[in-house]
């Protein structure tokens, strides 16, 4: 999972959490503070009742009064009883709130009532001051999905919010990897452009990360220099005791032993010949000594290395199907492009079978140009299919000649030319070899 997803994920979870925890505070709490403004405002009406009560009023109601809820309003929403106690029954009362259920009119209804015990004018009275809970009822409900809707919409514009500034806020760290390590074939094209940060972290990891590619490029120019000062000085040596070799083969009167002995040398001073100067054509490829200035018909190419092969094709009697539809004109090194499939089809001869098939065919994909080349031979492990283009990996071959050079030699052109490379393989059946040339 994505960093940034953890991090909306992350936000999202915590605030439902407190959501939660806030709306069942909610729940428990709403009513007490409902109640409690309901009580104040029946008091309220109460003392303004007890102010303002005179001798004639306090006749009026208990005239009016014939049954208990004689003094209610048109929607029966409130009520004021008032009538007469005996002193030792106002002792004993106090102010007081309760809820009860009242029948009026043949309908029951739930009051929050105030029952208040005072005296006005020497006599003991009453009051019952009753307000409906119907009102109360929908009043909590309505807070209740009010509350919810407000949640609701809280957590989806959190939401919204923490997607937005983690992206914005990760955005640097995604520029440091694909500038870093993403998008980088081989240590001489390290960009080590500063990626602009306002987060500390992130520049000092993106520091880290420039010193280290520092070391490795120095590393890895050194080894490449090591390399191809080795492979050249060692070509120097090898002809002269190739020419050596050769002189004393001239003389006179060598026997047939020292003579066999003799080939044999020159034949693995060759051999070592071939894989130094596999090893320098790998070096220059790295070190961008090569130009890519020529334009090449691809089809053409191909017939090129299929003549110059020919001779081993019919050595094994294998056939070449070539189905080439498209003419691709290519912009890159002749040369180089040419030992590439020179490499890729001489490998699919000496693996293949004795009256084998080659299969190559073209076709057009995602701005690729693919051309792909199919053997019928012995196939490779998958296991071993990442090994392949490793220098000096033969695998399991028991040709002399292989050194295991030749794929090497044909990834690093690839990489050069910004080719990809694609190998599927099954054994028993043979390889196919896919190459995948940018058309931009």
């Amino acid at each position: 999972m994505r960093l940034q997803s953890k991090f909306a994920y992350y936000n999202i979870f915590t605030k439902i959490a407190v959501i939660l925890s806030i709306a069942l505070f909610f729940e428990l709490s709403v009513e007490r503070v409902i109640y409690n403004h309901l009580d104040t405002r029946i008091t309220q009406k109460k003392d303004k009742f007890i102010k303002d009560l005179s001798r004639d009023e306090i006749k009026e109601y208990l005239h009016e009064q014939d049954t208990d809820f004689a003094s209610y309003d048109v929607l029966k929403e409130e009520y004021i009883i008032l009538k007469p106690i005996s002193p030792e029954l106002s002792k004993q009362m106090g102010q007081n709130f309760t809820n009860e259920t009242r029948l009026i009119e043949d309908e029951k209804a739930t009051f929050r009532i105030l029952t208040y015990p005072f005296v006005f004018d020497k006599q003991h009275y009453q009051l019952e001051i009753g307000e409906s809970l119907s009102s109360i009822k929908q009043l909590k409900t309505s807070l209740r999905n009010f509350t919810a809707l407000i949640l609701l919409i809280t957590i989806l514009l959190t939401f919204l919010s923490d997607i937005l500034f983690t992206g914005w806020l990760l955005q640097p760290l995604k520029k440091i990897i694909n500038a870093r390590l993403k998008d980088v074939n081989d240590p001489i094209h390290f960009n080590f452009t500063d990626i602009p940060s306002t987060t500390t972290d992130f520049i000092q990891l993106d520091q880290s990360l420039v010193q280290m590619q520092y070391r490795i490029k120095h590393t890895f120019l050194a080894q490449k220099e090591f390399n191809a000062n080795v492979s050249h000085e060692l070509l120097t040596p090898i002809s002269i005791l190739s020419n050596r070799f050769e002189n004393i083969l001239n003389e006179p009167g060598i026997s047939d032993e020292l003579q066999n002995k003799i080939y044999a040398s020159i034949k693995t001073l060759n051999g070592l010949k071939k894989i130094i100067n596999s090893l320098l054509l790998i070096s220059k490829v790295e070190n961008d000594q090569f130009v890519t200035d020529e334009t090449v018909n691809l089809h053409d190419l191909i017939k090129e290395v299929i003549e110059e092969v020919e001779y081993r094709l019919e050595e094994k009697s294998i056939s070449v199907n070539v189905q080439i539809e498209q003419e691709i004109r290519y912009k890159c090194n002749h040369t180089l492009l040419h030992t590439l499939f020179f490499n890729i089809i001489n490998n699919a001869i000496k693996y293949n079978k004795r009256k084998g098939f080659i299969h190559i065919t073209d076709q057009l994909q995602n701005g690729f140009y693919q051309l792909t080349i199919e053997d019928t031979g012995q196939g490779i492990d998958k296991e071993k299919l990442a090994l392949i283009f490793n220098r000096f990996e033969k695998l399991d071959s028991v040709h002399e000649e292989s050194f295991g050079l030749g794929l090497a030699i044909v990834r690093s052109i690839a990489q050069f030319h910004n080719i990809k490379l694609n190998i599927q393989s099954e054994v028993g059946k043979g390889t196919r070899f896919l190459v995948l040339i940018p058309l931009s």
